[in-house]
């Protein structure tokens, strides 16, 4: 199911890395999946019940393996 924010929130939100930079709807590999990306990092954010969870340490970035395993 593919991120369902409002368009004015998605505007504003930004990564929370030091670059801040605007957050686009989707991944790489699922633009549809529930998640939200840097357009800078390229750090995939999830988004839970429809809240968007912008913490570094919920982050993943595409090839990198969690070490908890998530």
């Amino acid at each position: 199911m593919a991120v369902a924010l409002d368009a004015q929130l998605l505007e504003i939100l930004a990564c929370p890395s030091d670059d801040h930079a605007p957050l686009r709807p989707g991944t790489a590999s699922d633009p549809e999946a529930d998640a939200l990306t840097c357009t800078s990092c390229g750090r995939e954010f999830p988004v839970r019940d429809g809240i968007p969870v912008l913490l570094l340490d919920e982050a993943t970035i595409p090839g990198e393996s969690r070490a908890d395993g998530a």
